[in-house]
């Protein structure tokens, strides 16, 4: 029976890592506030559907087509009109600095890393519309723990079946099924189930996006990515 603590460790690993992933699926979810989630704003969808950059290049190219910033598809960022503005453009303006020019990859993580993008984050996460930083976090981890789990008890349970005879490794294989297929079936359900929490929208969140309209092409912008834009402000993005 010289297999049987490697069954041990299986069944603690596999169970360790399918309660993590649960609870932490759990915390993360949503807990929203009455009222004030039927609508969205531009910068709102966009931290949704991309987070910090994603509501950094929003800003970025809604000033440049407001004439207020150049875009080159060299990839620098040139100030054009400095006066005004909110705080995430204000937030642009000091990313770029006083010298008025700057590469867009530069500015791009100042301005995602900025105090107006975190205020953004956390009404949307007191909304119940986003995770918060901490749950995508922990949700991640515990699907990785499951994952890991899955895998050592693969080769624990081939190690443990070619200690035994061969007569007896029917019964092995056996003993090992419960927590390789518990740990499947939870990687499984976390792509259904815990998967959402690793995004930055919250379900709710999620089916406010899918409601929302291309037309704009700001929206656009703001739901898809610098995908949809022209080929010369996409240049621009990526620098």
């Amino acid at each position: 029976m010289v297999w049987v603590p490697l069954l041990l460790v299986a069944y603690v690993v596999a169970g360790v890592g399918c309660v993590r992933v649960c609870r932490a699926s759990l915390a993360a979810g949503p807990h929203a506030t009455p009222g004030g989630t039927d609508e969205l704003t531009v910068c709102e969808a966009a931290y949704l559907a991309g987070g910090p950059l994603r509501v950094t290049d929003l800003t970025l190219v809604s000033m440049h087509r407001a004439r207020r910033l150049l875009l080159a598809h060299t990839g620098w960022a040139t100030v054009v009109d400095a006066s005004g503005g909110d705080e995430l453009e204000r937030a642009v303006l000091g990313a770029i600095g006083p010298g008025g020019q700057s590469p867009v990859p530069a500015v791009r993580p100042v301005v995602a890393a900025a105090e107006s993008v975190r205020l953004l984050a956390e009404g949307l996460v007191e909304r119940g519309l986003a995770v918060s930083e901490e749950g995508r976090r922990e949700v991640a981890a515990g699907v990785r723990a499951v994952r890991a789990g899955f895998l050592l008890t693969l080769v624990l349970g081939a190690v443990a079946a070619l200690l035994v005879p061969t007569e007896e490794r029917g019964l092995v294989v056996a003993a090992f099924a419960l927590p390789l297929v518990g740990s499947g079936l939870c990687l499984l359900i976390g792509r259904a189930e815990v998967y959402p929490y690793t995004r930055w929208a919250s379900p709710a969140g999620q089916r406010l996006l899918s409601g929302l309209s291309s037309a704009d092409p700001l929206t656009a912008l703001a739901t898809r990515g610098p995908a949809v834009l022209e080929p010369e402000l996409r240049a621009a993005l990526r620098g």
